[in-house]
């Protein structure tokens, strides 16, 4: 059941009814409080952790008319979900409540469907890098009283300083609040811990743009010369083909710059980055927390020793090391079937092994030229990047033997010459 900071009086009739006629409620300390005396039901206070409690709670209960208490609308960001995971939805009665995203866009005048929505709660704030676009309306749901401040310091070094910001607390209550200000002068003192914080995004001027589609500006990451740069990184990503949910092992990942615009490319994508040098996995967590994707999972180790262990991929990029001995014998075969690998390498070596495999398993096999225009005396001329070689390859969902056991032209595309 939801619940919101108005309490008993800004419950349904049918909520009221099931909480009166229920025999033990469950919820966080602040939401219990809320309940009147007339409520005579046992009152118990989640555990933490929270998550493992709850099949325990239930046995314990059994038999009773238990509900549980969520602040809002329980299947936003809420208790419902876990409780539907665990118990399985066919247990649960829902009694929604307007949650404070609701609340929130009916007092800014706010269509709902046009805002972007993040949450704090129990996640990284660095997660709102990720949305920063001009005149985009986001709703950041906070973790606590700090967050505000936190999130106009983040706003500020992110390019965003002019950025309006309305923070609403305890919204829907009597004494509901709403502070007014921008990012780069935010100076408001922290104040209830239940907020949601509302952002215009407004770019200062000069600021570097990072739009949707893989291929952002180089400068956008911090690194050694170790980058797969911007137009190859751009034809990586789409050999790769992410999709929500989706697992991406970038193997070699020098500043982490494919994993990260696969993250990119929606909230559901997951990606390990595996590197051996120390400096550069700090480097590729730095890179994946300045980029709005602090959940980028950075292994320190060299493959493939370093991919033992790791969840099986739904596709997998290498960037570097391809030489090793067994890396792709490991990446193909830890490779779902159906999944995709891509592989680039410069140097002939590596493009040698790569027509190996090609010839054996088929693919896409493209050789990617980069020109860029320089000053040439008082001219201008094409100053040409050094070629990379590209081949990309779906795993055939049937046969899954070794390297050895497979059919010459894998694919429509082998053979064609």
């Amino acid at each position: 059941m939801g619940i919101g900071a108005d309490g008993w009086d800004g419950l349904a009739e049918t909520s009221r009814r099931a909480l009166l006629a229920a025999d033990v409620v469950v919820g966080g300390g602040r939401q219990l409080a809320l309940l009147p005396d007339a409520c005579r039901a046992e009152r118990v206070a989640w555990p933490s952790p929270l998550r493992p409690a709850v099949p325990k709670l239930v046995a314990e209960h059994a038999g009773r008319a238990l509900c549980v208490l969520a602040s809002g609308d329980p299947m936003f960001y809420g208790i419902g979900r876990t409780l539907a995971e665990e118990l399985g939805p066919e247990r649960l009665r829902v009694l929604p409540h307007p949650s404070s995203v609701s609340y929130a866009c009916a007092r800014l005048g706010w269509a709902a469907q046009d805002t972007e929505v993040v949450t704090a709660v129990g996640r990284p704030l660095e997660r709102v890098a990720a949305v920063l676009h001009e005149g985009r309306r986001l709703l950041v749901l906070s973790a606590g009283a700090d967050t505000p401040g936190e999130l106009a310091a983040l706003l500020r070094g992110r390019g965003f300083g002019p950025s309006r910001m309305d923070v609403l607390a305890r919204l829907g209550a009597e004494d509901e609040t709403h502070t007014t200000g921008t990012a780069e002068s935010w100076s408001a003192q922290p104040g209830d811990p239940l907020n949601v914080v509302a952002v215009e995004c407004r770019r200062e001027p000069g600021a570097l743009r990072l739009g949707l589609v893989p291929g952002l500006p180089d400068e956008a990451y911090e690194h050694d010369g170790q980058l797969t740069k911007r137009y190859v990184r751009a034809a990586t990503l789409a050999a790769l083909a992410p999709e929500p949910g989706e697992l991406l092992w970038d193997v070699g990942g020098g500043s982490g710059s494919i994993a990260v615009e696969w993250l990119r490319a929606h909230p559901a994508c997951r990606a390990v980055s595996v590197e051996r040098d120390a400096v550069r996995a700090e480097r590729i967590g730095r890179n994946a927390a300045a980029l709005g994707v602090p959940g980028l999972r950075v292994v320190t180790g060299r493959a493939p020793a370093a991919l033992v262990g790791l969840p099986t991929p739904d596709a997998v990029f290498i960037g570097g090391g391809l030489t090793g001995p067994g890396l792709l014998d490991a990446c193909w075969e830890a490779l779902r079937p159906g999944g995709r690998l891509v592989a680039n390498t410069v140097t002939l070596e590596s493009e040698a092994l790569l027509a190996g495999w090609y010839r054996r398993h088929g693919g896409e096999l493209v050789r990617l030229g980069v020109a860029h225009a320089r000053s040439v005396g008082g001219f201008t001329g094409w100053r040409q990047a050094m070629p990379v070689t590209l081949w990309s390859v779906v795993k055939d969902p049937v046969a899954t033997g070794p390297v050895g056991d497979a059919e010459p032209g894998g694919n429509d595309t082998a053979g064609d010459d």
